[in-house]
């Protein structure tokens, strides 16, 4: 009984806002949930998107799913079972492979590559300075810890996906990724949605990364907070993203209760006098201030991977100012 109520304090306790974070949002979002049945566990069939005239900054949060402390083994090993992945498009590289080390502190630590194909041609521009590259088809920001450094973000330039994770628990010493988000104006590529960016510039001093998007518009993604518990960016956009386009999107892959990256959804809808929770795959959508995506019991898949938060979605661009102290 014990263990069962503290199971439920956690998992309620990662629904919520982090105590370090900013004031609640002004603006609730039209949740949309475009997300289809598949059978191979390998194929993102969960889109989770939200949309708003208005929202200018929010928060994205990563944080570890509640059974983790009591997780024994992980198991991130792909599954292609059921997967038919024939008419996927492939492009050539025009480089041969390779890795580049953008900037390396005592901190943090910034790594790109170059892989032999990928599935859309390879055209954004990244910058650290004065150092400048084309062609990359992932980038990851690396984070010390107590022992060692650990891989807590990364993005694919070319179409615009982001993967991020809290530093792993000491007793398992690694966490598996599993859920993308998508951040800017969201277009389709085929059957896959997609943010077209132009230029990627990261900044050392703030560890944030400026995107300047094809459609001319820009963004800003910061890393707030990361620790052994989840991870937190602020991001800001220069102009709302209208057109009944998505500003923020979660995809992931569910194929059964026991074999995927996200399961469940929570959201909290104006007005309400507490959350609405329910399975992912039938959120028929709604409007929220606050949306959380993850699992409350374990996946055959990526089992460590961690829960998604939207949150704190507001019309202002700047961060809200801390009380004064005495």
């Amino acid at each position: 009984m014990r263990s069962l109520a503290r199971t439920l304090a956690v998992s309620l306790a990662l629904l919520l806002p982090a105590a370090h974070a900013h004031a609640v949002g002004d603006v609730a979002v039209e949740v949309r949930n475009e997300s289809e049945p598949v059978l191979c566990a390998e194929k993102d069939n969960v889109t989770i998107k939200a949309i708003s005239p208005e929202v200018r900054r929010f928060q994205i949060e990563a944080a570890h799913p509640a059974y983790i402390a009591g997780l024994v083994r992980d198991n991130w090993d792909a599954d292609w079972t059921a997967c038919d992945m024939t008419g996927d498009p492939a492009f050539k590289a025009p480089t041969p492979p390779r890795r580049i080390t953008f900037y390396e502190s005592i901190e943090y630590w910034l790594v790109g590559y170059t892989f032999p194909t990928f599935w859309r041609p390879a055209d954004t521009t990244f910058k650290v300075g004065d150092r400048v590259e084309k062609g990359l088809h992932l980038v990851q920001l690396w984070k010390l810890g107590k022992d060692k450094s650990y891989e807590v973000l990364v993005v694919y330039p070319q179409d615009g996906y982001w993967r991020a994770r809290p530093i792993p628990p000491e007793h398992l010493g690694y966490s598996s990724y599993g859920s993308s988000f998508l951040f800017g104006p969201i277009e389709q590529d085929g059957a896959r949605p997609v943010v077209n960016i132009k230029e990627i510039e990261f900044d050392p001093k703030t560890i944030s990364f400026k995107l300047n998007f094809k459609d001319g518009t820009s963004g800003t993604l910061r890393l707030d907070d990361v620790d052994e518990n989840r991870m937190v960016l602020d991001a800001v956009l220069d102009k709302p993203v209208t057109g009944g386009k998505a500003f923020l999107a979660l995809r992931s892959m569910y194929v059964t209760e026991f074999n995927n990256d996200v399961a469940r959804i929570a959201v909290r809808e104006p007005g309400a006098k507490g959350w609405r929770e329910e399975a992912l795959m039938h959120y028929s959508g709604g409007k929220a201030t606050d949306i959380w995506m993850g699992r409350t019991t374990h996946s055959r898949h990526n089992t460590s991977s961690p829960d998604m938060v939207f949150r704190n979605f507001s019309s202002d661009p700047n961060p809200p100012k801390k009380p004064e102290t005495k």
